[in-house]
């Protein structure tokens, strides 16, 4: 079974708090978790650490999420976790900084990942904080198992790209219609947040599971680094 997984944490050094600040009304994380809800799977999952769980845990209902509070900095270990727990086979993995993740490029490196069985699978070229990555469950075990680096564990997915000779990877260029490496989606700080309440609204009446291409035509010119 396929689960998006979410990770995210209520503290952040260069933004605090930022997962609860409001866009349209609904904090960051509510609006991260509606665009994922474009991508199917069979479960989403908020994966978060446990300092967050309880802030958390209204959002994730009312988005149709389950919730699973984990270790803060192990972020590996967190994923680890939930895949016992839920028993996931593949992971689509997404970050809590990411409101405009571009849904329908999820869904078509997925498929990739399934159709090639590769053991990771992620876009390069898209704009910073529209993607996600899709991997294999038991890879990510195995990591667990054999990495001691404080980053590996930190970042989850290192240790796998930075050894092609143990994995089957597949890094290929975005098509063309998502591409735009020298734009910012993410939200780290507050200008990233300024940015985002920005546009945001600018894309409230376009459909939600194409903002990638609407993005790319409409306003990447706005949005660059």
């Amino acid at each position: 079974m396929t689960g998006i997984v979410l990770q995210a944490r209520l503290d952040s050094t260069r933004l605090p708090g930022k997962s609860l600040l409001p866009i349209d009304g609904k904090p960051l994380i509510f609006r991260v978790m509606e665009a994922l809800n474009c991508v199917p799977a069979g479960l989403r999952i908020l994966a978060c650490s446990e300092d967050s769980f309880s802030s958390f845990k209204p959002f994730a209902d009312e988005a149709g999420f389950e919730i699973f509070a984990g270790p803060k900095d192990n972020v590996l270990e967190r994923y680890c976790q939930v895949i016992r727990r839920f028993k996931i086979t593949r992971v689509i993995r997404a970050t809590g900084d990411n409101p405009f993740v571009f849904t329908d490029a999820a869904v078509a490196i997925n498929a990739e990942a399934l159709a090639l069985n590769a053991d990771y699978s992620g876009y390069s070229g898209l704009p910073y904080g529209a993607g996600v990555e899709s991997v294999s469950a038991a890879v990510l075990l195995r990591a667990e198992s054999e990495t001691s680096s404080v980053f590996d564990r930190e970042h989850v997915c290192p240790y796998l790209y930075n050894h092609p000779e143990l994995f089957s990877l597949h890094r290929p260029l975005a098509p063309l219609r998502w591409q735009g490496k020298d734009i910012r989606l993410t939200v780290d700080t507050q200008e990233d947040f300024d940015r985002a309440l920005v546009l945001y609204d600018a894309l409230k009446n376009e459909p939600l599971r194409y903002h990638g291409p609407v993005i790319i035509k409409k306003y990447s010119g706005v949005f660059k680094k």
